[in-house]
């Protein structure tokens, strides 16, 4: 069945409040209801200007009819656009008569579906296709143009191959268990197990990067009483987001504000200062306050220079697992020099969030904290999900490893087999029926 669908929302957007409005159909008959529609051939990547009319031979508009026949198209089908008036109602009435020729509306990504069924992208590309359209900055939607032309998959497939490589070594010590040579203990098979673990890791920690560039960052601000932690919030905010006074536990509840540094979208939580206190509203800001380091990608610690707070916030902020900032406020009452430390505990960064003195440098450690360079670019878009299938093909493949030490090929062999497997459901290249519905129902219409 042809599917149709337009996009004046965001072309309306783009070009002005009269817009332009773009119908794609989709399908088998695209060609016959483009003709139908124009009373022309169509020779396809040909653009012709024509009226469009419908079965009485009411003109419903002027428009561009561009033909691209597959499977040199978008979908890997025959697709045909109309680019007319952003008009509603002559988009409506163009749709009307689309209807009335056989074709149906498109669902949710169903095009990007299309693409993907037909070989024209794998999964992870047609995934990208939805980041492309939603990032929300230029370092972001570069990352998803990457993994839109196939930077992730590609990383993802060498390491593939490299597993179907050792499961050759595997398999051949199944098949051929009477030979004198020990296929388990060759150091071919120790190098590429080997390197498969250190290419997965890699590729893990570039795939959260990705993520988090698409996600955001998110960032806690704790700290003792007036240690300044609002006084950061307002100055990397850039506006009076948080209320400042020399009164401590003016903060009672977890205060958010989402930022961009360098491209990347950061929520930054400011909390109630943590200390020991008998007032019930103050002590339910500071359990709050405990809950958000729990969730925190990256802690904000800030610290009143001109006092010893050390103590106070260590045994906080070492109950979660996410990197830590140390940041030396009131600089400017302490004396100390603007600059940074690398520790034992972590970077430690002296500033003044009241003069701006060394917040350049506190931004310059956010965009780092998500993993970017000098440059604040990143390599590619990625998901929750394709984290999720790196964990468990390192799992599986750990577990391959010690299986193989112990000679266990027939389990080392299935283990195997299942990192493979993981590996291959980021792509697509799997039977995932059920993944496949739940990744493009969260489309955009149109796409």
């Amino acid at each position: 069945m042809t599917a149709i669908t337009d996009t004046i929302a965001a072309l309306a957007t783009a070009f002005g409040p009269a817009g332009v409005g773009i119908v794609r159909v989709s399908g088998p008959n695209a060609r016959a209801i483009g003709e139908r529609l124009c009373g022309q051939n169509l020779k396809p990547r040909h653009a012709l200007h024509a009226h469009l009319r419908d079965g009485d031979g009411e003109v419903l508009d002027d428009a561009v009819l561009i033909f691209f026949q597959g499977p040199h198209s978008y979908t890997g089908e025959d697709v045909l656009e109309l680019q007319a008036h952003g008009n509603p109602s002559l988009l409506n009435a163009i749709l009307r008569e689309c209807r009335r020729l056989g074709a149906r509306d498109a669902r949710p990504g169903e095009f990007t579906e299309r693409a993907f069924l037909n070989d024209k992208l794998d999964l992870a590309q047609a995934e990208a296709v939805a980041d492309l359209i939603s990032a929300q900055s230029e370092t972001a939607a570069r990352a998803a143009r990457r993994s839109l032309d196939g930077v992730f998959s590609q990383r993802c497939n060498a390491v593939a191959e490299q597993l179907v490589h050792a499961r050759v070594y595997v398999e051949a010590a199944l098949d051929f268990p009477d030979e004198e040579i020990d296929f388990l203990a060759a150091p071919e098979i120790r190098n590429l197990l080997e390197r498969g673990k250190t290419d997965l890791a890699q590729l893990r920690a570039e795939a959260e990067q990705g993520k988090r560039l698409m996600d955001g960052l998110h960032a806690v601000i704790v700290g003792a009483p007036n240690a300044g932690k609002s006084s950061l919030l307002n100055a990397l905010a850039g506006e009076d987001r948080a209320i400042v006074t020399d009164i401590a536990g003016t903060t009672r509840d977890v205060l958010r504000e989402t930022i961009q540094v360098d491209g990347l979208w950061l929520t930054l939580a400011d909390t109630a200062g943590l200390r020991e206190t008998e007032e019930t509203v103050e002590a339910e800001g500071i359990r709050r306050a405990r809950g958000e380091l729990a969730k925190a990608d990256l802690v904000l610690a800030v610290l009143d220079d001109s006092q010893d707070q050390a103590g106070v916030l260590n045994e906080a902020v070492q109950a979660g697992n996410a990197r830590v900032l140390w940041l030396h406020n009131k600089s400017d009452l302490s004396g100390h020099a603007i600059g940074r430390e690398q520790r034992s505990d972590g970077v430690h960064l002296w500033l003044s969030a009241k003069s701006g003195e060394g917040l350049q440098a506190v931004r310059h450690e956010l965009a780092q904290a998500a993993g970017f360079g000098e440059t604040g670019t990143g390599s590619f878009s990625a998901r929750a999900r394709h984290l999720e299938a790196l964990d468990l093909a390192a799992a599986h493949l750990a577990t391959a490893t010690g299986l193989c030490n112990q000679a266990q090929a027939e389990l080392a062999a299935e283990e195997l087999r299942l990192a493979h497997n993981a590996i291959g459901s980021i792509t697509g290249h799997m039977d995932a029926d059920a993944l496949l519905g739940r990744i493009f129902s969260s489309f955009c219409i149109g796409k």
